[in-house]
């Protein structure tokens, strides 16, 4: 057995100077102090890996700040561990790691990182739905817990009373988007399995119901009440615009200017605006031209054609159509999306090509290379389609006042645009 090493003194310490290298003083037993040439000062504990043998350096701290005594405490620690076959690096590690974890790791933080993720391949209007959900329902009960103590009976706790009120299609969507969230942090490495993989079989599932939407006989009536509604014009030329364009809510409620191609008649709607990801066109009809005429004055300086009320800087919402058709006296009856099927459901009956009913509408073909050669055509084959369906409409509202025609002093009912 090699001579014991001489033990440091508080005083040698102390009077310790730096040199022109770096230079290590013994303590034994492993504990060192490596003293560097910036005067500051290192305790390492050098040891063999239990395993591999290996010569490892391991960190404590620095001095003074880790005095001597407090040095050899976490010397004799890592020892004692040693004896136990255990390398008290590799433990530090795992440690550091699981106190990452929970103060890191916690579901709202890593639901952050997925979302920054998940809402490039989503529309905003659905990345807010998105996010609101999980503000609503999950963060204030399990967002501050570290993903890893997630666990399906939690989740079950927090879904259940929504079930209870018979809002089931919100359980379905929380549960699916929790389900991405805990994919996502296996995939990342910050938990070995998804405990909530199941969690939607122990929970009603919602009834599949249709859009309220009116038959194509009762569209006279949707003119009359429209025409006669007491609304503001930018909410009675949206509704009529999703009409004519056959667009979903969102993208109506976030028509911009600058995507208005005016001498071209056409509206090309960006990918990431729409449902599917992918831009679309759609030919402009004369009435739809109109509207946007009757809009101009009001907000063709802004970026959007329907401005908010409360910030006409940023787009109406895109619930805005649906509210005040419940408040024309459609409620269950008529929802806003349902103008689409509305549609289409009248040029199927008057012999429209399915195929180019099918693109106006938005639905992505499943030959994904043929509807790319077809776009171009699709525009022009469309034009007579969009063009009869306008002049459907137009018929329909015979004896109501379109709101591309409206004069504000002669119609008592139209609210005035700010």
């Amino acid at each position: 057995m090699g001579p014991r090493a001489t033990r440091l003194t508080d005083r040698q310490l102390k009077a310790v100077k730096p040199k022109d290298k770096d230079y290590v003083l013994t303590d034994g037993d492993g504990l060192q102090l490596r003293v560097r040439v910036n005067r500051s000062m290192q305790w390492n504990f050098n040891y063999r890996h239990p395993v591999t043998n290996n010569r490892i350096n391991m960190a404590l701290g620095t001095y003074p700040e880790l005095p001597l005594a407090l040095a050899r405490k976490k010397a004799l620690e890592a020892r004692e561990l040693l004896a136990l076959g255990i390398d008290p690096k590799e433990q530090r590690q795992a440690r550091e790691q699981a106190r990452q974890a929970e103060t890191e790791h916690t579901l709202e933080n890593v639901a952050r990182a997925w979302f920054e993720l998940k809402q490039d391949a989503v529309t905003p209007a659905y990345a807010e739905d998105i996010w609101s959900s999980l503000t609503l329902h999950v963060f204030p009960s399990l967002g501050p817990l570290p993903l890893s103590q997630i666990s399906a009976p939690m989740v079950i706790k927090i879904l259940r009373p929504i079930e209870t009120k018979g809002s089931l299609e919100t359980v379905k969507r929380v549960s699916q988007r929790l389900n991405e969230i805990m994919t996502y942090g296996v995939n990342a490495g910050l938990i070995f399995a998804n405990p909530l993989s199941g969690i939607r079989a122990v929970f009603k599932k919602p009834k599949k119901q249709n859009m309220a939407a009116l038959t194509p006989d009762e569209l006279p009536e949707l003119m009359m009440a429209i025409a006669n509604a007491s609304i503001k014009r930018t909410t009675r030329c949206l509704i009529e615009w999703q009409l004519h364009t056959m667009t979903r809510p969102a993208e109506a409620a976030t028509t911009r200017w600058a995507d208005i191609q005016v001498d071209r008649k056409l509206w090309i709607i960006p990918a990431e605006r729409m449902k599917k990801r992918r831009a679309h066109a759609i030919p402009l009809t004369e009435p739809a031209l109109a509207l946007l005429e009757t809009l101009r004055p009001y907000s063709g300086h802004r970026e959007y054609v329907f401005p908010a009320d409360r910030d006409p800087r940023t787009h109406c919402n895109s619930q805005t159509a649906n509210m005040a058709l419940k408040r024309m006296g459609f409620e269950g009856r008529l929802v806003s999306h349902g103008l689409r099927a509305m549609a289409s459901t009248i040029l199927n009956e008057h012999g429209w090509d399915p195929e180019l009913i099918e693109v106006a509408l938005a639905h992505v073909d499943k030959d994904e290379v043929r509807s790319a050669y077809n776009r171009a055509d699709y525009i022009e084959r469309r034009r007579p389609m969009m063009a009869w369906w306008s002049t459907y409409i137009q018929h329909a509202a015979t004896g109501s006042l379109l709101a591309s025609a409206i004069n504000e002093s002669r119609d008592r009912n139209v609210v005035p645009i700010r």
